[in-house]
């Protein structure tokens, strides 16, 4: 039997009802896959967290969500259509996806401030991606197509294909009027005139008990009937989403091959092995990743990977990035020192650029401005003896003051050169910022690589873990080797914790996220809790889930005083070594953004108005631990909900050591406590463990 490696209509008429329920997710970042045929959009969903939809055209068509397992390893340098995708939508929001018509078309719409964007994946013929902007023209396509029928090319409207005939949607008269119109037989005619294809086309005639080759004017008016109905039921399920996911496998026991993945189950596939699956995307991301998987297949085993090395690349760019991080900085610094200097020697330079201003004004030559700082530095003049260069091409003057060397331009005064300096010191900190996001993106490239060769690794072992002792719990620090269990929730872009109860408190991390958390996530019945000190998250305890529906709790004494532990902790407070701080507690219809009157908010600021709940005097205190059940990660948060949850957890306090630092003094002595220290590395290393420290200087308590 041949393996299915194309999805049918069908499959897109089952698919889009899923594919519905993702609308609002976020677009974090778009790849293209060259070598592949494969383009991936990554996004962030409210309740799902990470969302991994891929389309992929050429041996294989297919369009679904996959599994973050299954996802290729993140290429190299993207080529200019990923480099498009990113810069359209990244931050846009999805708010359609479906089926066109009953072809094999699938549209994805994206909405942003700056306009929308739709990206069409064709999954027939040779296959495409198409981007098109919001007046329906193409932005830029993978495949060019010029024919008689439609053009595809950039800047020109999209054409969609002749709409094809749509047997789910028709009455009676013009499903019987469609059928007798073909002069081919029966499953001929279903497969091609109402275009169900040759599957389906047999599927609907063994379920109407007619045979296959049956001329279509020897139908009777039962028989009509009989397949009418097939189709009107079939249709029915798809749109209401009564599907019944299967995998269909074909030989025995270990050597059974995939061949195909059915929204519902297939009377033509009754003899066959079958997997049931809860959803249609869940079951296509099984098939076609095992059918791939059997592709890569040499000599009877599959080919593994070579990781190493992708991790290596990986690595090798993190330490570049690092390394230029660590220039601009320097750089930076070097220049607000000068601009420093400046000042610090105000009377000094003023005095070398008037003298070069009042020489240029009387027509004196550069040379000869040159030999007069010469000469009066040889008399001991200390303006004169500072000046070690003059560049009349440049019109600078090149100064030593104190060790330091400093150009400034004779045009203009010290204010202005100083002002040049601030400025060309703002603009390296800028290119400190790219180079922060890309190293971030680096190391997340790295995390998949690593989280696909664990799970590469685990499906190969053959070992079996015995069952444990229920009455005794595991001492995970004497594991020699800890299963690593990793899931992404939505809440993690923000600071976070469970609470001792069970609450999740969710934080900003800066102005950006106060917005997004007050205008987002801050429901009726949730407690929001901001630190008296300027400079502090928004810190909202949740009373309910995302899914579930807003309403009032009565919140335990101890889950509103770690809340308030939170929030001062990640304020200002801990930035200046302070042990304690005041917070208020206010409900969510106390909180603003609209200023009161002749006032004016900041971005991520609100007017708070009523009554407010203090809790004086709290203290600071974060701990970061290590989970090892259900979920392998690091956490932090006030050391009362954290120690608990944690294998080992250490407490920090407002100490000498930068965020960097301590981040690197924790992941030592976590690897020390643990006797499974690869473990460590791999779900704790510094850079995540610094999520969870406060803005400014630590110490560890036990110091």
């Amino acid at each position: 039997m041949d393996t299915k490696r194309e999805m049918t209509s069908v499959d897109l008429a089952a698919l889009s009802g899923e594919l519905a329920d993702y609308a609002g997710a976020k677009l974090d970042k778009a790849y293209l896959y060259t070598d592949d045929d494969l383009v991936r959009l990554k996004l962030r969903d409210f309740d799902r967290g990470r969302v991994e939809f891929i389309i992929e055209f050429g041996d294989v068509m297919r369009a679904h969500v996959a599994a973050a397992e299954h996802v290729p390893d993140a290429p190299g340098r993207p080529p200019d259509f990923a480099m498009m995708l990113r810069n359209r939508l990244s931050g846009a929001d999805l708010v359609r996806i479906e089926q066109f018509e009953f072809d094999r078309i699938l549209e994805l719409e994206f909405d942003r401030e700056d306009g929308s964007t739709t990206v069409i994946a064709e999954l027939f013929g040779d296959g495409n991606v198409v981007v098109l902007d919001e007046h329906g023209d193409v932005v830029d396509c993978l495949e060019t197509v010029r024919l008689k029928s439609r053009t595809v090319a950039p800047g020109a409207p999209y054409e969609f294909p002749s709409a094809r005939f749509n047997p789910l949607t028709v009455d009676y008269d013009r499903f019987v009027a469609r059928i007798e119109s073909s002069d081919a037989d029966l499953v001929r005619t279903l497969a091609t005139q109402l275009n169900f294809g040759g599957l389906y086309g047999e599927e609907l005639c063994t379920r109407a008990d007619i045979d296959y080759n049956v001329q279509v004017e020897e139908l009777t008016e039962d028989q009509f009937r009989r397949l009418y109905d097939i189709v009107d039921d079939l249709a029915t399920r798809l749109r209401e989403g009564d599907l019944d996911p299967r995998v269909y496998y074909e030989g025995e026991g270990d050597d059974r091959q995939p061949v195909d993945a059915t929204p519902v189950p297939l009377e033509e596939y009754e003899e066959l092995y079958s997997e049931s699956f809860g959803e249609f995307n869940a079951a296509l991301d099984d098939y076609f990743f095992n059918v791939q998987r059997e592709d890569e297949v040499e000599g009877g085993e599959t080919q593994r990977p070579d990781f190493e090395a992708e991790i290596n690349k990986y690595e090798h760019i993190i330490r570049q990035q690092q390394e230029a991080i660590e220039d601009f900085e320097a750089d930076a610094e070097a220049e607000r020192e000068k601009a420093e200097l400046l000042y610090a020697r105000y009377d000094l330079i003023d005095e070398v650029i008037s003298t070069v201003q009042a020489a240029r004004e009387d027509d004196v030559a550069w040379d000869e401005i040159e030999a007069t700082f010469a000469e009066g530095a040889d008399r001991g003049i200390e303006a004169a003896e500072s000046v070690v260069g003059v560049d009349g091409s440049e019109g600078t003057v090149t100064l030593e003051i104190d060790g330091t060397r400093v150009t400034v331009d004779a045009s203009m005064g010290v204010e202005k050169n100083a002002d040049r300096l601030y400025t060309e010191a703002k603009r390296i900190e800028e290119k400190k910022e790219g180079a922060l996001a890309a190293i971030e993106d680096t190391r997340e490239d790295l995390a998949e690589v690593e989280d696909r060769r664990d799970a590469w690794e685990a499906d190969d072992t053959d070992e079996t873990v015995e069952d444990e002792d229920d009455d005794e719990p595991t001492d995970w620090l004497a594991e020699p080797s800890i299963p690593i269990r990793n899931t992404e929730q939505w809440y993690e872009q923000f600071r976070w914790f469970h609470t001792s109860d069970g609450y999740l408190v969710i934080g900003g991390r800066d102005a950006d996220d106060n917005e997004e958390l007050v205008k987002k996530y801050l429901e009726r019945g949730d407690k929001f809790f901001h630190a008296q000190a300027h400079g502090g998250p928004v810190t909202v305890l949740k009373a309910t889930g995302p899914s579930e529906p807003a309403k009032e709790v009565e919140f335990p004494e101890s889950s509103l005083e770690q809340a308030a532990q939170f929030a001062v902790s990640y304020s200002s407070v801990w930035k200046d070594g302070k042990y304690a701080g005041d917070v208020y507690m206010v409900d969510p219809d106390q909180v603003s953004k609209t200023p009161e009157s002749g006032e004016y908010l900041e971005k991520g600021g609100f007017a708070i108005r009523g009554d407010r709940t203090y809790f004086e005097d709290t203290e600071v205190g974060v701990a970061v631990g290590i989970t090892c059940e259900d979920v392998t990660q690091v956490i932090g948060g006030p050391p009362a909900a954290i120690a608990p949850q944690t294998a080992s957890s250490i407490t920090v306090e407002p100490g000498q050591y930068a965020q960097n630092d301590i981040a690197k003094r924790l992941y030592r002595e976590f690897k020390s406590r643990f006797t499974d220290e690869t473990f460590v590395r791999k779900v704790a290393s510094p850079d995540r463990i610094q999520e969870f420290l406060p803005p400014g200087g630590s110490r560890m308590v036990d110091e």
